[in-house]
């Protein structure tokens, strides 16, 4: 059985363009510059920010067609390790373009395609086959799997002795919390619907989080707080990380880059405290870059060095 530090696990990826335009005018030809591409989806988006960190992960895909092959493709071209299985529907696409007259920046994600039982399997016998410290699992599912599949994956993870690691939302999520993980990334919004509420104030996060914690749902709940930063809760402890100002380009991977940057802390044995600052550190940088470019190390370990001031 092969044994990694990090897996990430991406069930539905997405090949992400970006390109430029100049005045959003109805019922005419939009001339774009020419796109820039690159491999997208949670896990993958937190491979790559671990990469960007210097460190190393096994992301585990599921892909299919030009689409899928192109993935592929610019993760071997970063030097990203990978095992793809692959999927006879072709991997979806997103693209964001952004209004250089305005500078706003428009988001379009499109649905995964389905994907078979036998596909399905497939995923699953990779992931037994596989040993790791951490294993994250991170996106959204796609047409074909049952909202428990991340919880049965976390079983998976459990029973290999892996600190199993989550970002998702809704029912998947809600799923996953019966089996218990190490760790799950709700914002706000998502941390109310988990305990039953429709709102939470600042000074109910970490009372909300422990309910989480005390039930066996997680050991670390950690939530984001968008432009505030974010905070990490455990049963005995609170650390709030506020985010720093910086120039803002774009949000797209922002959440996955501070995933990414708290797993590689983690597997680092940094301390909790520098786990959410390397979280808030790679998230806000992350900002920093038009598209889908994530964070540069730079940026990254400037912003990590501001917050250890604080």
């Amino acid at each position: 059985m092969k044994s990694f530090d990090i897996i990430t696990l991406t069930v539905n990826p997405a090949l992400d363009k970006s390109a430029h335009f100049s005045g959003l005018i109805p019922e005419q030809k939009i001339r774009c510059e020419a796109p820039l591409y690159d491999a997208g989806g949670g896990g993958i988006n937190v491979s790559k920010a671990i990469s960007r960190l210097e460190g190393t992960s096994l992301a585990v895909i599921a892909s299919g067609g030009p689409s899928g092959e192109m993935i592929k493709e610019i993760l071997h071209k970063e030097s990203i390790a990978f095992h793809a299985i692959e999927t006879k529907n072709w991997t979806r696409e997103s693209f964001v373009a952004v209004d250089d007259n305005t500078n706003s920046q428009y988001r379009f994600n499109f649905p995964g395609t389905s994907i078979s039982n036998t596909e399905k399997n497939e995923i699953i016998c990779a992931v037994e086959g596989l040993e790791s410290r951490y294993l994250v699992l991170s996106g959204s599912l796609r047409e074909g799997l049952s909202v428990d599949f991340y919880q049965k994956m976390a079983k998976i993870g459990k029973q290999s002795n892996a600190r199993v690691i989550v970002d998702t939302s809704g029912e998947a999520l809600k799923k996953v919390l019966e089996t218990g993980v190490y760790m799950i990334k709700p914002n706000v919004g998502e941390l109310a619907k988990l305990i039953g509420v429709e709102h939470l104030e600042m000074e109910e996060v970490s009372d909300a989080a422990r309910k989480i914690i005390a039930v066996g749902g997680a050991e670390i709940v950690v939530v984001s707080l968008g432009p505030q930063g974010a905070v990490l809760v455990t049963g005995d402890s609170y650390d709030f990380v506020r985010a720093p100002t910086v120039a803002k380009k774009s949000t797209v991977g922002a959440g996955d880059s501070m995933v990414g940057g708290m797993v590689w802390a983690l597997s680092q044995n940094k301390s909790l405290k520098d786990v959410i600052r390397w979280g808030v550190a790679c998230g806000s940088a992350a900002t920093m870059n038009e598209g889908t470019q994530l964070f540069k190390l730079a940026d990254a370990k400037r912003l990590f060095a501001w917050l250890k001031d604080k």
